[in-house]
């Protein structure tokens, strides 16, 4: 039952039907799970879902 929660709550989310924390509640995984999973299984992630360290950034880091 896990696994078709998952994949429905994948589905949801590819389309645009549900959030990714609507999506992680369906499925019953974490958000950053949901998120692992998504990428596996090679689900493209919403630009608003991806995590704050994988984006890009114009800008090199710098300590100061």
């Amino acid at each position: 039952m896990h696994t078709n929660a998952l994949a429905t709550a994948m589905t949801l989310y590819r389309s645009g039907t549900l959030t990714l924390s609507q999506a992680a509640a369906r499925s019953g995984y974490s958000e950053d799970d949901l998120l692992l999973a998504l990428q596996r299984h090679g689900v493209p992630v919403h630009e608003d879902d991806a995590p704050a360290a994988s984006l890009s950034t114009d800008r090199p880091a710098s300590a100061d």
